[in-house]
């Protein structure tokens, strides 16, 4: 397991949200956060806090990526033409990583990132092993033949606690997705609201 695979709730707490949805976050029975103080933090937070926090937010939801690689894409996403905010979302979902999440092949970004850099992914039939590799509109992501029939798959295909949104044309018999379309905001099945808008202003302070 990844460092993080473990840290994967205590994100959960620190946000004070269920940002995953996951049935099992501790939020669903406390919410408030980690540590003997946690039901005291209830200060109301600036607006860098606020903006941090959105931040903070985003970049857990898709694996607590480091700082440096999300900076480098929201970098990326505001010089493209468009809504800088809209930009930084499509392309954290065109990551491996999160279409192998989204194409439910794994129950967590934390496993789908794992998944992928044990080679367990083809991208149009070549393995790919990186997480962070950009999937392109018509790309079929598929897993590989060997890995097919692991516990970890058939698990996350049986879950219903999530759907796969309709920016990925998933097949389960064959264990493929097709990447159709980049996704917007409002595209994409967060459990919990997102605010890119916040980033967007914290980057440009900051």
């Amino acid at each position: 397991m990844t460092k993080r695979t473990a840290a994967k709730y205590k994100i959960d707490r620190r946000m004070g949200e269920n940002i995953w949805g996951r049935p099992k976050s501790p939020l669903n029975k406390r919410e408030y956060g980690p540590g003997q103080h946690g039901q005291r933090r209830k200060n109301k937070l600036s607006d860098f806090g606020t903006q941090l926090r959105a931040k903070q937010k985003l970049k857990g939801y898709y694996g607590d990526v480091t700082e440096k690689q999300f900076r480098r894409i929201y970098a990326e996403a505001e010089r493209v033409r468009g809504d800088t905010g809209e930009n930084l979302i499509g392309l954290l979902e065109r990551r491996l990583d999160a279409v192998v999440y989204r194409a439910k092949f794994v129950p967590t970004i934390f496993a789908a990132r794992q998944f992928v850099n044990h080679g367990h992914v083809l991208v149009n039939g070549k393995r790919v092993n990186i997480a962070s590799y950009r999937v392109q509109e018509g790309d079929v992501v598929e897993v590989r033949a060997k890995s097919k029939q692991l516990a970890l798959v058939l698990e996350a295909v049986a879950l219903t606690e999530r759907d796969v949104p309709d920016y990925l044309e998933v097949d389960h018999s064959k264990m493929t997705a097709t990447f159709v379309r980049t996704p917007a905001l409002g595209d994409v099945p967060y459990p919990v609201q997102m605010e890119p808008n916040l980033v967007v202003e914290f980057y440009a302070k900051n």
